[in-house]
């Protein structure tokens, strides 16, 4: 088990995302985190990294820079970030808590295979630390509602680490497209699954050469009530363990029996 009931006010906390280092979902994860504890770092991307999932840089050397107090930058991957975060900037007082996001969308059904903000999370959680991803869906991009994030987010943080949680679980928080006052409540659900419909969008540059854009388009019919996706499409908050073991256990025996 994770040391877990957590008192956050004497809580260390590393503050990471994967829409780097200026996004502004990171600043409202700072505030959040700054109105649970004094002690709060943040290491986060230069650039943005969605969609990196768990890649760690391995083929060239890593830049750190650091741009104040308690805040630095890494030219990599959000795993990049959390492991630099813990081993090195902080490997005197290891963080006791890491918050990945507020991430711009949200990361539910099969996105978190995907996701660079759940990597993050995964990466803390492998060297030990209790992490939660958060992310904030949108219906229009240009018009991100960050108050609902703002509002509950501090909320949903104390809940989740006031119970112990095993070790290799981490904790995705996913905040509907709503305002604030218009929150359905908090859930504990399951990861749904979506009819994936990428949309790929063929276009020409201008020098005559085709490519392809991987759009984000997914269908959201026909998923059972149970399941983050149900959640905050219909204006909850969905809270969600992953578990870091993917061995499907029952498949195991039957494996065995054939290869005897």
């Amino acid at each position: 088990m994770f040391d877990l009931p957590l008192d956050l006010s004497n809580a260390r906390i590393l503050v990471t995302n994967d829409d780097g280092i200026h996004a502004p979902g990171l600043k409202v994860l700072e505030a959040i985190a700054r109105s649970l504890t004094d002690d709060v770092w943040v290491v986060a991307p230069e650039m943005e990294q969605s969609a990196a999932s768990h890649s760690l840089t391995i083929n060239r050397p890593l830049r750190l820079r650091q741009l104040d107090e308690r805040r630095y930058t890494v030219d990599g991957t959000p795993t990049d970030c959390v492991l630099l975060a813990v081993n090195h900037i902080m490997k005197d007082a290891r963080p006791t808590l890491v918050l990945s996001g507020v991430n711009q969308g949200s990361n539910i059904g099969e996105d978190v295979t995907y996701s660079g903000t759940i990597a993050a999370a995964m990466e803390a959680t492998l060297l030990g630390v209790p992490a939660i991803a958060l992310s904030q869906h949108y219906e229009n991009r240009a018009q991100i509602d960050w108050s609902t994030a703002e509002r509950w987010g501090a909320e949903v943080i104390r809940k989740a680490v006031s119970t112990p949680w095993p070790k290799y679980v981490l904790l995705n928080v996913n905040f509907p497209a709503r305002p604030a006052d218009q929150v359905t409540g908090i859930q504990v659900v399951r990861h749904g699954k979506r009819k994936i419909g990428d949309e790929l969008v063929e276009r020409v540059d201008p020098r005559g050469k085709p490519y392809i854009w991987i759009g984000t388009l997914r269908g959201e019919a026909d998923v059972a009530s149970d399941t983050d996706i149900h959640v905050v499409f219909h204006g909850g908050i969905s809270v969600t363990p992953i578990y870091l073991d993917l061995t499907h256990t029952p498949t195991l025996q039957t494996l065995r029996h054939a290869f005897e």
